[in-house]
């Protein structure tokens, strides 16, 4: 009977003092998986260091190693995680990032899980080594509030980091958006899945391309694209500041009326224009944020394009 294979789909960034450790902490998890056969493919997502070069050592003496080097960086580790789902034969696939935050060593036991039925087996990072406590409140803040934005079930802290069976990748590749974000799009493909909790570490080597502003970006990015909420918020701010604003004036005439000798105030007219200029600008904002999407998928370019693959 021939054996289920899984695949370890690795993203990679500047990733030169890390894909060794990679390579050989990933091989030795499945040596103790005999009834498995197992697959590496990394995706390099156009480093500037030597990591093309480490990796094609690696897939000249590792004939079962895939490596696809991307022609560009295309931002994120999504489009290269898409690559890897598109070009991967596997019975499930294994999702990581190439820094090690994630531990391989997880991987037995989310195939535990896969064995007894579940489709989907993410990482739920329930503590994070290497982040300042501010950090972490923040981390916490944003996925409680992207739950109850969100109509979909977005898991709490939960990542890439995953074991996704066969069944739910050949859906997720059908999904044709260009702003593909795997662990949105994994909730709502469905299925059984469960999280497993697990610390995640501190980056030991390299140096990392996550910052503030990159998470914040990450996190609007994540509540445009799963939750319409934004949107009814500003109808209810317009429909507040109409009403906030019928009754400064009813409140005003009738002031005047009683008192008709009362100074008339330039800085009550300067709040009330810097309010509704604020209330404008921040309603076109958000307006534009769902504009810029729909700019983005309609124009249908490319998610991603390959350079070369090696094996």
């Amino acid at each position: 009977m021939k054996k289920k294979t899984i695949s370890m789909i690795v993203s990679c960034f500047n990733e030169q003092d890390n894909i060794l450790l990679v390579y050989k902490r990933i091989k030795n998890v499945f040596s103790s998986f005999k009834k498995y056969d197992s697959q590496i493919i990394f995706i390099d997502n156009n480093s500037t260091d030597n990591s093309e070069k480490i990796l094609t050592n690696i897939a000249k003496k590792d004939k079962k190693i895939k490596v696809i080097f991307m022609s560009r960086n295309f931002g994120s580790p999504q489009p290269s995680f898409l690559v890897g789902l598109e070009n991967s034969k596997c019975d499930a696939a294994v999702l990581l990032h190439g820094d090690l935050q994630d531990p391989p060593e997880l991987i037995p036991k989310f195939i535990k899980e896969w064995e007894e039925g579940y489709d989907v087996v993410y990482g739920q990072r329930h503590k994070r080594k290497g982040y300042g406590m501010i950090m972490n409140i923040l981390y916490r803040g944003f996925y409680s509030l992207l739950k109850k934005l969100s109509y979909v079930n977005i898991p709490l802290n939960a990542g890439e980091f995953s074991l996704i069976d066969k069944k739910v990748i050949n859906e997720l590749i059908k999904f044709k958006e260009y702003d593909y974000y795997i662990r949105g799009l994994r909730a709502f493909a469905g299925f059984k899945q469960k999280g497993i909790n697990y610390v995640r570490d501190a980056r030991k080597k390299g140096k990392s391309t996550e910052n503030f502003l990159s998470s914040l970006y990450w996190a609007k990015t994540l509540i445009v694209n799963f939750s319409f909420k934004p949107l009814t918020w500003i109808s209810t701010l317009a429909f507040i500041t109409v009403v906030l604003s019928l009754i400064s004036i009813a409140a005003f005439l009738i002031y005047y009326i009683f008192n008709p000798n009362s100074p008339r105030g330039i800085p009550t007219l300067f709040v009330l224009i810097l309010f509704l200029g604020g209330v404008q600008l921040l309603s076109i904002s958000v307006i534009a944020e769902y504009i810029s999407r729909i700019f983005l998928e309609v124009k249908k370019r490319p998610r991603y394009i390959i350079r070369k693959i090696l094996n």
